[in-house]
């Protein structure tokens, strides 16, 4: 079942047991706009303990601000416990109920939820007129009691009521004005605006998490460039990523980067991201040159040309520690670093020994260090010689030669009397080395090679 179909039989189901339904938000606007949308939200006049009577099959997630979270299970069990074993994943409908909100001293959640019993009330307390639509089911009816459909025709992103209101309940929604703004190419309404250029530093009042997971929406949902600009232009920027404002009018080499500073160069690499790019690729696209600012010196001073000497191993640092602010997993916070780690190493792949460019062509998800390099390339000087080199590599090397079985391994050295230490890394890369040099290719030259080394060595 789609996720509309499930919606609408929600809703199906509560009229038929006496209560108000109607399909809520993001995804009327969707559908007014002829947009796909992957979340289909229910509202309601039913308390939520009538809901979950009427849906016994439901999370009670959120029920103290009055939202339940409805689940179809396309296998027929019967609880929640039976969704969480098995695949595919459950369809699921947010069901709130109609509600209006008091006090949000924490800048997020209310501080007193009262049940409302018109879809008029509940529609005060959401964030923006295009997101407060309402539609019958029944009829695809729409209702509007804020003027959406108007600021839909518009193109207008326009907080509901008084806008420093909206975005002092909940500070991320300035960011979202933004993602909305700019996924939709829509302006952002000059009173909206003003408000959010006001309210700009209560941002850091977000928690990380929740503001990482936005940002992450913005660079995926393929209007990356437009939405950073949005947040330069509306004062976020300097207060959410201020490494990345840094960028604006530090000047590059023009013989390598005509297109302009460092942040034209990243905006034209943020606007070739595609929507539903992996978010770490984003992120790195993001960051890759995040230590240039710090490290940048000018001709004058080098005596040739601009440089930034070590804005790699900076930027790495740097990139880390956003991604340590901002909560990123282990596995997120390792990959994009390692974007900023390797992306000026493509300039010296045709000149790599056989086995550097293989270890290089083996880093986990190389896909995404070999886009970087594209659009870094395609967004300064647009040479591609080096992506189509390793393209050519990767494409006519077999599997099995970039990455061949090892031949001996550190139980090998202990059967020769050695005793496990930091050297046996050392010899084992020797090994590799000779190997994907194609020096050595049977276990039997591995051992000689091995026997040879330490006889030059003092290792016991």
């Amino acid at each position: 079942m789609s996720p509309r179909e499930f919606a609408d039989q929600i809703c199906g189901k509560l009229r038929e047991s006496g209560y108000q339904a109607f399909l809520v938000g993001g995804c009327v606007r969707d559908i007014l706009l002829g947009r796909a949308s992957a979340d289909y939200d229910v509202c309601t006049d039913a308390a939520p303990e009538q809901v979950m009577r009427i849906f016994p099959r439901s999370i009670t997630v959120g029920v103290k601000f009055g939202v339940v979270i409805v689940v179809e299970d396309p296998q027929g069990g019967n609880t929640v416990a039976d969704f969480a074993s098995g695949s595919p994943a459950p369809v699921q409908v947010e069901v709130a109920t109609f509600r209006s909100d008091i006090g949000y001293s924490d800048g997020r959640h209310p501080d007193h939820v009262v049940l409302a019993k018109s879809p008029q009330e509940d529609v005060k307390r959401r964030d923006f007129t295009i997101n407060a639509l309402l539609m019958d089911p029944e009829t695809n009816e729409v209702l509007d009691f804020v003027g959406g459909r108007e600021d839909l025709r518009a193109g207008v992103i326009r907080a509901i009521g008084e806008p420093e209101e909206r975005f002092r309940e909940d500070k991320l929604r300035m960011v979202r004005a933004v993602r909305f703004a700019a996924r939709l190419h829509y302006a952002i309404e000059a009173k909206t605006f003003r408000a959010i250029q006001k309210l700009a530093p209560d941002i850091n009042q977000v928690s990380p998490e929740r503001l990482r997971d936005e940002l992450t929406k913005l660079l995926t949902e393929g209007a990356a460039r437009r939405a950073f600009e949005l947040l330069d232009e509306t004062r976020l920027l300097p207060e959410i990523l201020p490494e990345i404002a840094r960028m604006k009018g530090v000047e590059q080499p023009p013989q390598f980067h005509p297109e302009g500073d460092v942040w034209i160069h990243t905006l034209l690499m943020l606007e070739r991201l595609p929507a539903g790019c992996p978010p770490t690729l984003a992120w790195g696209v993001l960051l890759h040159d995040v230590g240039k600012p710090p490290t940048f010196k000018p001709a004058s001073e080098t005596g040739d040309r601009i440089r930034f000497d070590g804005h790699v191993e900076i930027g790495v640092r740097m990139a880390e520690g956003i991604c340590r602010r901002l909560r990123f997993s282990n596995e997120g916070t390792a990959q994009i670093a390692a974007l900023v780690a390797n992306h000026m190493k493509f300039k010296d792949v045709p000149r790599m020994k056989p086995a550097t460019l293989k270890r290089f062509a083996r880093l986990d998800h190389f896909d995404e260090h070999l886009e970087l390099h594209r659009l870094d390339c395609l967004s300064s000087h647009r040479m591609l010689d080096n992506y189509d080199f390793i393209r050519r590599f990767i494409a006519e090397t077999p599997a099995e030669i970039i990455r061949p079985p090892r031949l001996v391994s550190g139980e090998d050295l202990i059967a020769m009397g050695l005793k496990p230490g930091p050297h046996f890394k050392e010899l084992l890369q020797s090994i590799e080395d000779a190997q994907l040099n194609e020096a050595i290719h049977t276990r039997e030259e591995a051992v000689d090679l091995l026997r040879s080394l330490l006889s030059r060595t003092s290792i016991k």
